[in-house]
């Protein structure tokens, strides 16, 4: 299918399902609002909500300024509050039997379930603005030199720097990866949103990101968004040292390998064995695979990983759309024994979208190196 194609049935189902969460959530709220003038108004915003997500989007690559920025934020901002709000309506639902069991119940079950919406939100927004959390993590290598023992590194992902996330926030996560004191630092992909202009400017930031052993990156499914090329350039500009569907020796007896973004050369239909490619004639010691999305696990692990860092899934990022990541990419976060194989995969370090988390934070992982 043309890339042009592709687009157009992409967008066709995001806007289907967009228009669909926002008439369930109006079809709901409708009998609620009585007053005549007040249904105008409502019905008036709800258009203007419907539009915000587009309208957003639009202005994250119009270079419109603080405008923009400002249109942007809350147009992801209403992502995560109808996606709440659809939940707790259907909770309300459930509760009522869609309102044929306990029908006396509904008006009360819908109002409850728009307050515990919002209540949600303004929780989900506050988890999402604090700053993410450090988890350590101690995992054996087998092949690890004893003089490496000890090693540390430090891991980020999923960042969505560009319109919401921007220089502050950089500057607290660099200050924040200073003080963990890395031996060496690695960004499994998406580092940029989707707009590599919107981040070039931050490259001072970026390039205070320091290891003892460098700072090794891979590319996101949002960096081929953004225009991959692009993308590499500013990384590497950065000090980063890009794997691209490649090995390299990080330290006597330490190898990493990693590829470009799984999931986006899924979507791209992009034919070939990257992980392949970049784990067989690898120099002899432990290794590390760096994949930002969750895929070809078994694959790594029979081709003889140690340990493989991923992202991508945030863990749904909003609580419970977690349950339908997992359909897509059954590991979803945490730790997991894959064979020989230790796999992590972080729920992030910034949000995408929502600057919005609900019942789980965005994490910086402190990972400790020992012999096996």
């Amino acid at each position: 299918m043309p890339s042009v194609w592709r687009f157009v049935v992409f967008l066709s189902i995001v806007l289907t399902v967009w228009t669909g969460m926002h008439a369930y959530v109006l079809w709901r709220a409708w009998p609620l609002v009585t007053a005549v003038a007040v249904r105008r108004v409502f019905l008036g915003a709800a258009v203007l909500l419907w539009l915000s997500f587009p309208l957003g989007r639009f202005a994250a690559h119009a270079g419109l300024g603080r405008a923009g920025r400002a249109l942007e934020t809350a147009g992801s901002l209403w992502i995560g509050v109808l996606f709440i709000s659809l939940v707790c309506l259907l909770a309300a639902d459930l509760v009522t039997g869609f309102g044929w069991l306990f029908p006396r119940l509904v008006p009360a079950a819908r109002t409850a379930a728009f307050a515990a919406a919002g209540l949600l939100s303004c929780l989900a927004l506050v988890q999402g603005l604090r700053a993410p959390v450090v988890k350590a993590y101690e995992v054996k290598l087998a092949g690890l030199p004893p003089d490496l023992n000890g090693t540390v590194v430090v891991k980020l992902s999923d960042m969505h720097l560009g319109g919401i996330l921007g220089r502050r926030w950089l500057q607290d996560r660099v200050a924040q990866v200073e003080a963990l004191h890395p031996d060496v630092l690695v960004i499994t992909g998406d580092l940029i949103d989707g707009d590599a202009g919107a981040v070039e400017p931050l490259l001072p930031e970026l390039s205070r990101f320091r290891a003892r052993l460098g700072v090794w990156a891979v590319t996101g499914n949002h960096e081929f968004y953004a225009g991959l090329e692009r993308c590499v350039a500013l990384m590497k500009s950065a000090g980063f040292k890009v794997l691209r569907d490649r090995s390299e020796v990080v330290a006597p007896g330490l190898v990493f390998a990693g590829v470009d973004d799984l999931s986006a050369r899924r979507q791209f239909k992009m034919d070939g064995d990257p992980v392949a490619r970049a784990l067989q004639g690898r120099p002899e010691g432990a290794t590390m695979f760096l994949c930002h999305s969750p895929l070809q696990v078994q694959e790594a692990s029979r081709l003889g990983v140690g340990l493989m860092l991923s992202g991508h899934t945030h863990d749904g990022q909003i609580w419970p759309f977690g349950y339908v990541v997992k359909l897509f990419y059954p590991y979803l976060v945490g730790r997991y024994l894959v064979g020989g194989m230790t796999l992590i995969v972080t729920p992030g370090t910034g949000t995408w979208g929502p600057p919005m988390r609900l019942f789980g934070p965005g994490e910086i992982l402190r990972i400790t190196l020992r012999p096996l």
